[in-house]
């Protein structure tokens, strides 16, 4: 099975396709990039060059593999960083082309659109096509905190808080939310998992960096779907996920390095040094 991954590319750094490649191959798991756009560094850094692909031409890649019978080699979709806003659009088109050959094909949508303190850096349209195209044809969101409030158009400061706005989002459509960078408390971090059977939450201490490292949400959401294509279900692939990411941002502290210690740290990926346990979350 080869994961369909629609998100941005780096040269120099670890975002987007340029990290969640790695981590879900790390699984065992293969992925296909469709890359939206391509920068030589994260903008973080201040200076970058690069652009936005056209979506006429991102639309040719994916005709392009369903021509040639290689559209349906691919059993599941997942989309991070758009670029564009029209580019919501084909991925919503190619998750539609695979649920024609698998109607069950999963989708994990990652609505990229900003983060507390900085506020939204994508183009205009863009958290309208989240909420109105792609979060609706989702099994998965991971919004982070911010995202979600924007999402929903409601403050979220607590996990109550979130589980509401969680499940406004299912109520539109979308099957599971996971929301990342909730406060937990006493230094603690959360991940709040959320379907229609329960919710959970996975807690980690909250690391401090000089200068936070980019890619954390994309590794987390590839590493997330890529464990319950292995077949765990959302707490335990949660778990995992959030464990994995954990092992790697220590390694990524300890070293004071500015990109994730993704390469360093792939041990952490196929067997975290530290278990962070789903714990159930009452109503």
């Amino acid at each position: 099975m080869k994961i369909l991954s629609f998100q941005s590319a780096v040269t120099f750094g670890h975002v987007g396709n340029s990290a969640a490649l790695f981590a879900v191959q790390r699984l065992g798991l293969d992925a296909c990039p469709v890359d939206t756009v391509q920068f030589s560094n994260h903008p973080g850094y201040g200076a970058w060059r690069g652009g936005a692909h056209s979506t006429d031409g991102l639309r040719d890649i994916v005709e392009g593999l369903d021509g040639a019978g290689l559209l349906q080699e691919c059993g599941a979709v997942l989309s991070g960083y758009l670029g564009r806003a029209e580019t919501g659009e084909v991925v919503a088109e190619a998750v539609r082309r695979l649920r024609h050959y698998r109607p069950a094909t999963p989708y994990l949508c990652d609505p990229v659109m900003g983060d507390e303190g900085g506020g939204l850096y994508v183009a205009e349209g863009i958290p309208q096509v989240f909420a109105q195209t792609l979060l609706p044809l989702a099994d998965i969101a991971t919004p982070n905190r911010f995202e979600l409030g924007i999402l929903t158009g409601r403050s979220v400061e607590t996990i109550g808080d979130a589980l509401a706005a969680s499940r406004q989002l299912m109520a539109r459509g979308t099957r599971a939310v996971v929301t990342t960078s909730l406060p937990a408390g006493d230094g603690m971090i959360c991940c709040l998992a959320v379907d229609v059977r329960g919710a959970w939450m996975v807690r980690t201490p909250l690391l401090s960096f000089n200068t936070p490292p980019n890619g954390g949400g994309d590794t987390l959401s590839a590493l997330l779907l890529g464990h319950v294509l292995k077949g765990r279900d959302l707490p335990e692939a949660l778990s995992k996920a959030v464990s994995s990411l954990f092992g790697v941002l220590e390694l990524t502290q300890s070293t004071g390095g500015r990109e994730l210690a993704l390469v360093a740290g792939q041990g952490e990926i196929t067997q975290p040094s530290r278990i962070f346990p789903p714990m159930p979350v009452g109503a």
